[in-house]
């Protein structure tokens, strides 16, 4: 437009204006537009005020059944979140989380990166600092996304309303789940600060997987579960992943379900939801573009943590047994929180399945930290051996049936192993061996499985009882010998019978304890049992699993248990050996303490009285011979200490299907077990396998903890203890008989129970051989086959004993050499005379050159063989020797033998087949008759066969005297009664 146009245009419009056409018109229109926009305006107040009070009534409905939440009350839901209980050993030292569907640890903000902070706050809520627990502007968008339904969301809930909305309300979809997150949203900004409000959402978001594939929530488990470090030290691409992963925890975490990182695709998206959040941290002022650019292009995947066992995974038997026992100790804790006692629980099924449960539960969610009594260092050791011995014996095959099809399989089974280690003054479990295999028999071998003690139960119920009762001694004399028993509500007589099936005759309690004879402890606890010592004993000392029976049978003295004794009780048992005759129980639970270590368990032991000093320390002394020159040698040869004052018992229960060994010194005790699972006969050096176990479980121990393991105190004996002699016949004080025998022992006794009578069990007599028995010689009998430097039984002391109704009395006598051999049977009862001869014995024979041999006589009654001796063949034979044996050395010179049997009445059998010596073949004469000597004495040859001459003739050289018996005392190859030979004579 030029000037001109423009010019006359301003002029009509001045015109126009001083006419005042334009005012009336701007007027009229002005009133239009402004009574439009006023009644547009009305009636939006009005509506805004109808759609307010519509909402405000809706909301209002929504929320109407919330009650008014006091502030305890909210602050104790929203602090109130699972946290994974923590598993401890001994000294505090760490050993893992409880197992849980979902991990978690506590920690403060303190403790807390403040790129964390910053990295949450910036993509989870950026005006955090600045709202009151909601951001309208935010909900209305987030309500018009929903109405609308837009495929991207950006969400409305502010830190606090996601705080809510996980601790008190549910992740449902509603209106009316919303309402009531932002009304409590509300009230939590009106009691709670920030920074505790981020402390707890922090605490409680999840984040995803750990490296082992486990769930995990709160930053301290995300820190450690995902790059290895502690929250507080996470650096900023490290906060800024972590800061991500909450969104969508499964799609955004870096490992898969099973453990693992993933793989590159799977990765990206957790990678560009990390940049994401370093964008929001850059635009929100909390980082530098320069730092922004650094994060962006770091190598987070270089810093993802490596799977790590859990605790199931490296210690299963372990772990499972802490969680078992911890939820026993919760549970009587919570029960008393609600006013029932441990009697309670233990009268009540329902009680107990129902405070089990909630213990359960407890453990999972309300982060205990449980302190164990387990040294790590020791409880890995001995892992590592059980898991590497290579002499348990040999697997063999038993059939299985699977419980879902019913089909029936071969497996192989393993001899399987329960070991543990339990310190005596506090019932503290050291360690101990569940199994060889987790995987293959999750069952705790030392904990749980319960099998026959074979004799690792003498000590416990009969020995040390009956030496409390004063009925046995270490020196006390027992008789082993072939034993039945009857006893009322046995279902048949007993005959207890002995590891290798035969009979040692009298020995001391000490002997049979060392050498594990069973006949002799079967015999003692018959004299305590009325006393009912199961209760009096076993019960004491931790036997939880005694029945009925148990408390009346003899085979319980052999460990014959009906419902049998896990290792740990069996051990535990023995700790009071160890204890100087005191029972504490053992324990692993040391105590449990809350997040905020609080002490809601500590342990605590008590000692129980079971046995006198006195006793206890004789049967620790007896126990002592076991290792030293018993069944447990092995033990002993296989210590690397060998100076520690070790005293226990092995065991065999019967079939030889279990083998133990328990042992103690003044600190500790440690006992195993071998078997199979299901029980099965263990093949060769069974006891020798396990008692070398036991001492390479020992050894590492103590090249760990010396002081623990090697104490250099000796048991320390009590007063009240003397020595005294004894006879090892009766038990009592040496007669002279016994003395001059050699039959005198002596031990350590009670002095409340020393011999007190002279021993009356001996007395002299005259005695024979009869069928390999020593019997007192008749008045008939021989004298040339009796020993008069010998004893008898005396036959009343049999009598008060009941040894005259043994079948075989001779099983009283321990060995057939040395001194018992002087020992005869006071009895004639067997032999009675039937008024015949004897058997002729047999085959005589020649055996060598100088011996001649027979078969004995088939009589029952024969004491002896007399040699008869015929200088030719045809010749009169005459006496020339006896013996109680079937042989006898007679020369080399020639001659005629034959032998006769003599039986106990003296009565001669017929003789034997004659044997003739040398060659008797007719020799031309060397001179005529007419120079025979003067003296009428004949020439006798080299042999001594000459058998004529005068009385008084004297023998030529080398040859018999002569005289009128025929020369029978010349030598050998000597001359006449000067020969160098040796004469025979009646004592060969």
């Amino acid at each position: 437009m030029n000037k001109e146009k423009l010019a006359q245009y301003i002029r009509k419009i001045k015109e126009l204006w001083s006419a005042g056409i334009i005012q009336k018109s701007s007027r009229i229109t002005y009133d239009v537009v402004w009574n439009i926009i006023l009644f547009f305006l009305i009636v939006g107040v009005i509506g805004a005020f109808f759609a307010g009070g519509i909402g405000a009534g809706y909301f209002a409905s929504l929320v109407k059944d919330e009650p008014v939440r006091a502030q305890e009350t909210m602050e104790k839901d929203l602090y109130n979140y699972e946290e994974s209980s923590e598993l401890y050993f001994a000294n505090n030292e760490y050993l893992g989380k409880v197992r849980s569907d979902l991990y978690r640890e506590e920690t403060t903000l303190e403790n807390v990166s403040s790129h964390v902070k910053h990295a949450i706050v910036a993509t989870e809520d950026s005006s955090f600092y600045t709202h009151n627990g909601v951001v309208p502007k935010a909900i209305l968008r987030a309500i018009l996304q929903e109405v609308l339904n837009t495929s991207v969301k950006t969400g409305g809930s502010t830190l606090t309303q996601q705080l809510v909305k996980n601790q008190i309300l549910t992740n449902e979809v509603s209106f009316e789940r919303k309402a009531k997150e932002i009304l409590l949203a509300l009230r939590l900004e009106q009691f709670a600060d920030k920074d505790e409000i981020l402390q707890a959402y922090l605490n409680i978001v999840p984040f995803g997987r750990n490296a082992a594939g486990q769930n995990i929530a709160g930053v301290q488990t995300a820190a450690q579960g995902i790059f290895g470090v502690d929250a507080k030290d996470l650096n900023l691409p490290q906060a800024a992943y972590i800061a991500g992963l909450p969104q969508s925890p499964s799609y955004y975490t870096p490992f898969k379900n099973g453990g693992g990182v993933k793989d590159e695709a799977g990765l990206q998206p957790g990678l560009e939801r990390m940049k994401t959040v370093l964008s929001r941290m850059l635009e929100s002022g909390f980082i530098t573009e320069g730092e922004y650019q650094e994060a962006v292009n770091y190598d987070i995947t270089s810093d993802f943590t490596d799977p790590a066992e859990s605790p199931l995974e490296k210690y299963p038997y372990l772990t499972n047994e802490i969680e078992k026992r911890a939820k026993k100790v919760l549970s009587k804790i919570l029960a008393k929180k609600d006013g029932y006692s441990e009697e309670d629980l233990e009268n009540s099924d329902e009680l107990q399945e129902e405070y089990m449960i909630l213990a359960e539960r407890d453990l999972r969610q309300s982060g205990y930290k449980i302190h164990t009594t387990v040294n790590k260092k020791i409880y890995d050791v001995h892992q590592k051996i059980a898991a590497n011995y290579n002499n348990y014996g040999a697997d063999k095959w038993e059939t299985v049936t699977d419980p879902d099809t019913g089909e029936t399989k071969q497996v192989k089974e393993p001899v399987q192993v329960g070991s543990i280690l339990i310190e005596n003054k506090t019932g503290k479990i050291i360690s101990f061996i569940g199994g060889r295999d987790f995987e293959l028999e999750n069952l705790n071998h030392a904990t749980d499985a319960q099998r026959p003690n074979g004799s690792t139960m003498k000590p416990l119920l009969v020995y040390a009882p009956g030496m409390e009762a004063g009925v046995v001694q270490p020196g006390s004399i027992i008789p082993d010998v072939n034993t039945v028993i009857t006893y009322p509500g046995m279902p048949k007589p007993y005959d207890p019978g002995n590891y290798a099936s035969n009979f040692h005759g009298l020995v001391s309690a000490r002997t049979a304890l060392k050498q594990s004879y069973n006949i002799p402890a079967v015999r003692t606890y018959m004299q305590i049992i009325n006393n009912d010592p199961a209760s009096q004993y076993l019960e004491k000392m931790g036997f939880t699993s005694l029945t009925e029976g148990d408390h009346e049978y003899p085979a319980v003295a052999l460990g014959g248990l009906t419902n049998g004794v896990t290792v740990e009780e069996n051990t535990n048992a023995y700790t009071t050996f160890g204890n100087n005759g005191k029972f504490v129980d053992a324990y692993l639970i040391d105590k449990i303490e809350t997040v905020d270590g609080e002490v809601i368990y500590q342990h605590e032991s008590k000692a129980v009285d079971v046995f006198t000093p006195q006793t206890n320390y004789l049967m620790l002394d007896m126990m002592r011979d076991v290792l030293t020159s018993g069944t447990a040698t092995a033990a002993r040869a296989n210590l690397k200490y060998t100076s520690v004052d070790w005293a226990g018992k092995t065991g065999t229960s019967q079939d030889w299907h279990d083998t133990w060994f328990v042992a103690t010194n003044p600190n500790v005790t440690m006992g195993i077990w071998m078997g199979y699972d299901t029980p099965k006969v263990l093949e060769g050096e069974y006891s020798r396998r396990n008692v070398t176990l036991w001492a390479k479980l020992v050894n590492a121990a103590t090249d760990i903890n010396p002081e623990l393991m090697a104490p250099k105190n000796r048991f320390k004996r009590p007063g009240g203890l003397v020595y005294r002699s004894y006879c090892k016949v009766s038990g009592m004080l040496p007669s002279d008989v016994c003395s001059e025998l050699g039959l005198v022992d002596s031990d350590l006794f009670n002095a409340k129970f020393v011999p007190n009578q002279r021993d009356n069990s001996l007395i002299r007599g005259t005695y024979v051989k009869v069928n390999g028995k020593s019997i007192i010689a008749g008045p008939n009998t021989p004298k040339e086959f009796t020993n008069d430097d010998g004893a008898a039984f005396n036959p009343e002391w049999l009598k008060e004993n009941g040894f005259d109704k043994l079948s075989n009395i001779e099983q009283l006598i321990p060995n057939q050499s040395g001194a018992w051999a002087k020992i005869s049977i006071p009895s004639t009862d067997e032999i009675k005379n039937d008024g015949k001869n004897p058997n002729a014995p047999s085959n005589l024979s020649k055996s060598g050159s100088r011996v001649i041999t027979w078969t004995a006589s088939s009589s029952k009654d024969v004491v002896g063989y007399r040699i008869y001796k015929a200088n030719k063949p045809g010749g009169a034979f005459k006496l020339v020797g006896n013996t109680t044996e079937t042989k006898m050395n007679v020369g080399s010179g020639k001659a005629v033998y034959q032998v006769k049997a003599v039986d106990y009445f003296g009565q001669e059998s017929a003789a034997s087949n004659s044997l003739q010596f040398g060659d008797f073949t007719p020799e031309k004469p060397d001179v005529p008759v007419d120079d025979k000597p003067a003296n009428g004495g004949g020439n006798g040859d080299s042999n001594g066969d000459q058998d004529d001459g005068s009385d008084n003739g004297s023998g030529g050289s080398g040859g018999d005297s002569g005289n009128d018996n025929g020369g029978d005392t010349g030598g050998d190859n000597g001359s006449g009664e000067d020969g160098t030979g040796d004469p025979e004579n009646n004592n060969n």
